[in-house]
């Protein structure tokens, strides 16, 4: 199991180092054309996110190679909320089609949670 923990871990911190990354470096505007749903936030709260989401990333994969492990839950919850709040964003403009990458990143990371926080080492 915990081969599998660590799959979803890398493959989190990876899509979620690259939406930080996409948030932080590229305009509203830009960012804006391929995701619409944007459009209601300020900038500031785009970057924002874009700030959580490496956090996330970093404290999934970083954290256990430091001797933090116990932050590793901790990281996939919060993540699993911006999750959370992407799939509300795009229900709330009736893009249901959009649901199906939030939904399949916050499983994998309600997994993580489980399996580090319920599951024995």
């Amino acid at each position: 199991m915990t081969v599998l923990l660590w799959v979803l871990q890398v493959i989190l911190a990876v899509a979620f180092a690259a939406a930080s990354a996409m948030h932080l470096a590229k305009s509203k505007a830009d960012l804006t054309t391929k995701f619409p749903v944007l459009e209601a936030y300020r900038p500031i709260s785009i970057k924002g996110i874009g700030v959580a989401e490496g956090l996330g990333a970093l404290g999934l994969v970083a954290a256990p190679l430091v001797g933090w492990s116990a932050l590793v839950p901790w990281a996939a919850l919060g993540l699993a909320c911006i999750m959370i709040a992407a799939s509300m964003a795009h229900a709330e403009r009736g893009e249901w089609k959009d649901i199906a990458v939030p939904a399949a990143l916050l499983v994998a990371a309600v997994i993580v949670v489980y399996g580090r926080t319920i599951l024995p080492a």
